[in-house]
């Protein structure tokens, strides 16, 4: 293989026929997408658009059928665009991996979930790991995309993928590639998209990198290596751990806010972030949700047990965070009690389901917990309201339940006894609330603006919750 000179590696410095360098450079890659949630079919547009063919495999049937007739399910995804690149043959979707030795670059972005004792599970990412392994080539590239524990891509999918090259006579890092890109996908954010935020990248080996690099400089403007996918790995951790640890504090510190009284912690914010350097904002709420911050402490957590060293700092943190729920619910009860009516006969309604505000990403989102708290306290007349969400179901007591949907109106507010804001959509109504709700649990301090009377509303971290 010759090797890609210089700081950009856009240019191979030897053209080579059938390499892989060269069709990606000339645009007749194909590109294979494995998993098309909230990474993957972004990233399968973004290619598209690039005039790259692009074949997206996911084990739903209903998603891969959805797709197909260019029908969305992700918001960050403009849904003309998913039916024209679908009309153009430009993508297509499948739910076995058949077709996946067709594709020459093959982007892993698979759930990475933990088990019921919080060690990684590494399921998914092993499954369509052996699958590409069955159809290896020479020219071919993987990319793992998802969030995972340092070692991931050089402990569990190397010797998978080595081992069909060994039977195949192909050597890793001359024959194919293998490297590690982390996520970073933030949904709902307009600004910082798939092809506009920055990405890092390491590769098992330098011609590894070097490959992955111009794979991903396709479609991203800023790719930036390092030395290994341990690197890579580590550095998508601290990047949400580092948003863990900081959340954790400012909701410990609103906890004692509340405890002390006369202080708010959303002024103390405020006031803070006045500091033009050495200073970030963060804000409490009712716990955290998506699918990273809330399951990264604990891949960290696993893989430190390993070598005999406790992340005492960053569990801590994560508990904390766990526990912020509970908080809420005793907030909730705390309400009701000033109402004439009973904890059993009390009705709650959750105003937002999604993790957060302005998209319907439910994904480990704390309403889920809120609710299983209020159920387990005696509150078991809850229900929602979100304009992002049309259905939610959430675990209770072993098995899924769909929660009911109401509309956001003054009559519905009326005829529930305490509003939680779980989430702060800019397309709730805040003054409706403050006017009809007969008690408010605000967790966002979305109502900050808002004349209400004090005597119905409990702001997280103001002294009053």
């Amino acid at each position: 293989m010759s090797r890609l000179n210089g700081t950009s590696p856009s240019i191979p410095t030897v053209d080579i026929p059938d390499h892989l360098a060269t069709q990606l450079t000339t645009r007749t890659a194909t590109i294979g997408i494995v998993g098309l949630g909230y990474v993957g079919l972004p990233l399968a547009m973004a290619y598209a658009a690039e005039g790259y063919d692009v074949l997206g495999i996911d084990v739903s049937e209903r998603i891969v059928d959805q797709l197909n007739r260019g029908v969305n399910h992700i918001e960050d995804v403009d849904d003309a665009e998913l039916a024209r690149r679908v009309d153009e043959e430009a993508f297509r979707a499948e739910a076995t991996y058949a077709s996946i030795g067709e594709a020459d670059v093959v982007f892993v972005c698979v759930p990475t979930p933990v088990t019921q004792h919080k060690d990684p599970d590494t399921t998914y990412i092993e499954q369509a790991t052996a699958a590409m392994a069955r159809h290896l080539r020479p020219g071919q590239l993987l990319i793992l995309k998802s969030t995972t524990y340092p070692d991931t891509t050089e402990g569990v999918v190397q010797p998978i993928l080595e081992k069909a090259g060994a039977a195949n006579g192909l050597t890793l890092g001359e024959d194919y590639f293998l490297a590690f890109s982390p996520e970073r996908v933030d949904p709902g954010n307009k600004e910082y998209t798939t092809a506009t935020t920055p990405v890092v990248v390491g590769g098992v080996t330098e011609a590894c990198t070097d490959v992955a690099a111009l794979a991903l400089e396709q479609i991203v403007g800023t790719v930036h290596r390092v030395s290994s996918p341990k690197v890579a790995e580590m550095e998508k951790l601290l990047e949400n751990i580092f948003r863990s640890v900081n959340i954790a504090l400012v909701n410990e510190l609103a906890q004692l806010c509340d405890r002390v009284g006369g202080i708010d912690i959303w002024e103390v914010v405020e006031a803070a972030e006045t500091k033009p350097f050495g200073f970030m904002k963060f804000t409490p709420g009712p716990g955290i949700g998506g699918h990273c911050i809330p399951i990264d402490p604990y891949y960290l957590s696993w893989l430190a047990r390993k070598y005999d060293f406790e992340t005492s700092f960053i569990t801590l943190a994560a508990r904390i965070n766990e526990e912020m729920p509970f908080y809420v619910a005793d907030a909730v009860m705390r309400a009701v009690a000033h109402l004439p009516v009973a904890l059993s006969d009390a009705r709650v309604l959750l105003l937002g389901v999604s993790f957060k505000p302005n998209v319907a990403d439910t994904r480990h989102s704390p309403a889920e917990r809120v609710l299983q708290v209020l159920r387990k306290r005696g509150v078991t007349n809850v229900s929602y309201t979100d304009p992002h969400v049309p259905a939610y179901k959430v675990q209770v007591n072993g098995s899924a339940e769909e929660l009911p949907r109401l509309p956001l109106t003054p009559e519905v507010l009326e005829q529930h006894d305490v509003a939680i804001v779980l989430t702060d959509h800019t397309a709730f109504d805040y003054e409706m609330i403050a006017a009809h709700a007969p008690m408010i649990v605000d967790t966002r301090n979305a109502l900050r603006d808002i004349p209400c009377a004090e005597d119905k509303l409990v702001v997280l971290g103001s002294g009053s919750f």
